[in-house]
């Protein structure tokens, strides 16, 4: 046993500077910052725009400051007037910068006697982008439209003007009036018998970020899951979500038992329709879920295990800024997998956690070598772009190694009492260091280095010690896909009746970049793999045989993609496509069906793919199409 050198702990602290301004905001909270958010919007599905009053109230840091900055995009700002103690307003005056392409427009409020409360009254654009505005065909019963918020990361801008900033965190209550026969529910406490009267209300009372602030309205139901849950979604899919998440109150209770109390009150789960960009989004109190894990078998359930974890990671214990946002989701996907193997058991979440290792590994020698870190320099990393697999999965992978030297009990202790001491905090990669420090590597001397700790957090790629579980499942599946491309064994004698979503994702993911026709046809022929309801499956599928060439599955493909909107299981399908000239022509075809239904989200990240095949000479283009993978697999 043996003590730490004072300069080797230094090294994990002094690398990255303390970072005091949030390069993605124009906020200057150290000179004023928002403590609470008052809304009162009308929902207007005629003209795809909220609009009303956002009133501020604001904590004065600088008292020789007269100005108060905010982020917006895109906003249609009326007025702007400062509150008395009496609720009597006066105008201010305020300046909106020209719009800047990923920051939006800053907004500068002259407020030269530093009032309590400033209302804004504005209204948003129909191209929020925080906002998706969906027509009655466009949804799933085809009877009332649909309208849902995705803030994260910097998208909260574009529907409410404010300090857009995870450094900020504030408290809100809102009224919502929404057309009769139309639900609305918030990040908030949300009430199942609520009427549908038009007028909702809401509180929340603990101080959150702004990428977490969430609104959705349109014909949703609801059903009790637990004493303290429902399942929300409209009304011919909420018996099916109900029975898929049926284990709600039980995945709570197993996060208390491991990491403390639930502190958020309800734990409700939204199911959007398919168009939703991302996995899931872990506004507080209710859950957005994509509809794409609704597979009647619980086996993609995890992704509300995930969704769950953040209300201790994330809701709870928050990054600071989009650089160290790994602190949200590799510590999530950590408690994920702990929810999980608690759950459905240890093999299930090792075979999880596998996958994810596994395409962790094929995937970040392609990156930027800044971008393959858990902190990486913010300057060269858009908010969005933080959230890749990096921050999920080397962050994940970082905690499982700490596990393993540390012994799980130790661990576990230390991780609930981090939720606990950083509780409704914003915190940076070094204040977990210097908390990481004393409570860990100090009081546990000689189990993990200085240097093994700065490898993980600020090196490239994956340290070679990396920690991998077991799967025999996934063994004699690597083994069964090694004869069947060999030639020793035909696709029909696979032993693949009983595989779940996990196996099959497995089995696709090693299939090589570029399969061979005829053994893909096989495999079909056996399997039925064109037409999958399962989208995990499908995504895989498809982007397989769209690379060897197999125009018989375009039909099926096309239909995958305009049924559903998922960043990680669209987006592979037009990469494909993208890599041929007459399948950029077919995905294009694709795109203007398919382009009404897609969240603002995915359709500028299809454009771009587009725009990068464009600009490609076509004699560089390759004979057939590589496979891809999405990077971006946001749960949240």
């Amino acid at each position: 046993m043996h003590s730490f050198p004072v300069l080797a702990l230094a090294a994990l602290i002094l690398p990255l500077a303390a970072h005091a301004a949030d390069p993605h905001s124009y906020a200057q909270p150290d000179q004023v910052r928002v403590t609470h958010l008052d809304l009162d919007l009308a929902v207007d599905f005629a003209k795809k725009q909220l609009q009303g009053d956002a009133t501020l109230t604001l904590d004065w840091k600088d008292p020789k400051t007269s100005q108060l900055v905010l982020d917006t995009r895109d906003l249609n700002i009326k007025r702007i007037s400062a509150i008395d103690a009496d609720g009597k307003p006066s105008m201010l005056k305020f300046a909106l910068a020209p719009r800047d392409k990923d920051l939006g427009s800053k907004l500068t409020i002259v407020a030269p006697r530093q009032p309590a409360k400033v209302r804004i009254a504005y209204a948003t654009s129909p191209q929020a982008s925080g906002l998706q505005w969906l027509t009655p065909a466009q949804t799933a019963d085809k009877k009332q439209p649909f309208m849902f918020s995705q803030s994260e990361s910097i998208h909260a801008r574009s529907w409410v003007p404010l300090q857009d900033s995870p450094a900020i965190r504030f408290t809100y209550a809102a009224h919502i009036s929404a057309p009769k026969d139309i639900r609305v529910v918030m990040s908030a406490i949300n009430d199942a018998k609520h009427a549908l009267d038009g007028d909702f209300r809401f509180d929340q009372p603990k101080p959150i970020p702004s990428y977490l602030l969430a609104i959705a309205a349109g014909d949703i139901d609801a059903r009790e899951t637990g004493p303290r849950s429902a399942v929300y979604a409209e009304p011919s899919v909420v018996a099916k979500a109900a029975r898929e998440f049926e284990d709600t109150e039980k995945m709570i209770a197993a996060a208390e038992k491991l990491y403390g109390p639930y502190r958020w009150g309800r734990y409700d789960i939204l199911v959007l329709p398919p168009s939703f960009p991302f996995g899931g989004m872990e506004n507080p109190n209710m859950t957005f879920a994509t509809p794409t894990v609704l597979v009647g078998d619980k086996s993609l359930v995890s992704l509300v295990a995930h969704e769950l974890a953040h209300s201790w990671s994330g809701n709870l214990v928050t990054a600071a800024s989009w650089r160290d946002i790994w602190l949200n989701e590799g510590f999530t996907t950590y408690v994920q997998g702990r929810i999980t193997e608690a759950l459905y058991g240890k093999a299930l979440a090792d075979e999880e956690a596998l996958l994810a290792a596994r395409a962790l590994q094929k995937s970040i020698g392609e990156m930027s070598e800044n971008s393959q870190r858990l902190a990486p320099e913010p300057r060269h990393v858009g908010a969005d772009d933080s959230l890749s697999d990096v921050a999920y999965d080397k962050g994940s992978w970082f905690l499982r190694f700490l596990e393993q030297r540390f012994g799980r009990a130790t661990f576990d202790a230390y991780l609930q009492g981090y939720f606990d001491h950083f509780a409704f905090q914003s915190i940076t990669t070094e204040q977990m260091l210097d908390y990481l420090k004393p409570n860990l590597l100090e009081k546990y001397p000689g189990k993990v280095s200085a240097g093994e700790v700065r490898d993980w957090v600020h090196g490239a790629g994956i340290p070679k010690d990396a920690p991998l579980p077991d799967s025999p499942h996934f063994d004699a599946i690597d083994k069964e896909r090694a004869a069947f491309l060999g030639g020793t064994l035909d696709a029909a004698k696979l032993d693949a009746k009983g595989w779940n979503t996990q196996e099959w994702m497995v089995f696709l993911d090693g299939l090589p970049e570029k399969a061979e026709l005829a053994k893909l046809r096989t495999l079909d022929a056996a399997w039925h793999l064109t037409g999958t309801p399962n989208a995990e499956i499908g995504m895989r599928w498809y982007s397989h045989a769209i690379n060897a060439g197999d125009t018989g599955v375009w039909t099926a493909a096309a239909e995958h993609m305009t049924r559903i909107g998922r960043l990680y299981l669209t987006l592979p399908l037009y990469k494909a496509f993208a890599e041929t000239p007459t399948g950029l022509a077919f995905a294009q075809k694709v795109y203007v069906k398919a382009k009404p239904g897609y969240h603002p989200m995915t359709q500028a990240a299809v454009e771009r793919i587009f725009a990068k095949a464009k600009k490609m000479p076509a004699a560089d283009k390759p004979a057939a199409p590589k496979a891809n993978s999405e990077t971006k697999k946001i749960s949240g």
